[in-house]
């Protein structure tokens, strides 16, 4: 499957279109673009999601230099069209900054990111399950609990289940080692959850 196969359709309902696999290729372009622009990649096939994004929108290399033009574009799309903060990019710029030095440091970083990413994301699906099911509306108080799972998460050291123990001791080494904060943390997993929630109502209005 191609990435953004439904918000990046042009020919297709543009806002209703929004999921959960797009949000996480945006964020994927936004990361290889900042690894771009700060290294001075030059070879496109080094970074495959940006190679995608630029190709779909067309955007041209900014004062030659790859990695520019994309990541302002991919940040602003994040910004409009998912209401990310300004945050959620520094704490990107400063990780990749600190750890990714030199190319050779770039796989090593990018894999240990989609550890944390998916370990995060399993654990946090396992924890707050039934709270996953809250309608939408309540989508402050969701947001609430979001938060407070991250925490415990970060910082309670013992649980019950081992499976649970061994995912959460696991996240918060990723998180110490990438840098990343509870509040980093929150609103990605809380965008994620919103995305999926609305992926999963029956579609009885799109033919109207």
């Amino acid at each position: 499957m191609s990435l953004f196969s439904k918000l990046f359709n042009k020919n297709t309902e543009e806002v209703s279109s929004k999921n959960v696999e797009d949000f996480v290729s945006l964020t994927r372009v936004y990361f290889q673009s900042v690894i771009a622009a700060n290294l001075g990649i030059t070879n496109i096939r080094f970074v495959p999601d940006v190679a995608n994004f630029k190709r779909l929108f067309k955007i041209p290399t900014q004062g030659g230099r790859l990695g520019q033009a994309e990541k302002a574009a991919s940040r602003k799309m994040l910004m409009q069209d998912y209401g990310i903060s300004e945050n959620f990019f520094k704490e990107i710029d400063a990780s990749v900054k600190k750890h990714c030095r030199t190319q050779n440091d770039v796989q090593g970083y990018l894999f240990m990111y989609q550890g944390f990413s998916n370990d995060l994301m399993m654990l946090m699906g396992n924890l707050m399950q039934w709270k996953f099911r809250m309608p939408s509306i309540f989508k402050g108080a969701l947001r609430t609990m979001t938060e407070k799972t991250v925490h415990d998460i970060c910082t309670k050291t013992v649980w019950k289940k081992d499976d649970v123990h061994k995912t959460a001791a696991a996240v918060r080494q990723y998180k110490e080692r990438l840098g990343y904060s509870e509040q980093w943390m929150t609103e990605y997993v809380y965008n994620v959850v919103m995305l999926a929630k609305k992926e999963a109502k029956p579609k009885t209005d799109e033919g109207k």
